[in-house]
């Protein structure tokens, strides 16, 4: 049997990749303000990997 954590994330694993949308969403936007002619695919892939970044360096504050 899964444990009560494991069927509480389940419960909201749909939310959670809607927010990380919208946070990618966010932030292609401020490029834009920014780099008016920006590429989109390219914004995207960025803001992504700084996204892998910033949760790999929680996951290991997380572990300390």
């Amino acid at each position: 049997m899964q444990k009560m954590e494991q069927m509480e994330l389940a419960a909201h694993r749909d939310d959670i990749v809607a927010d990380v949308k919208r946070l990618v969403d966010k932030y292609r936007a401020i490029f834009e303000w920014d780099v008016p002619e920006t590429d989109e695919k390219l914004a995207d892939k960025l803001i992504v990997a700084e996204i892998r970044k910033a949760l790999s360096e929680l996951e290991n504050e997380l572990q300390n």
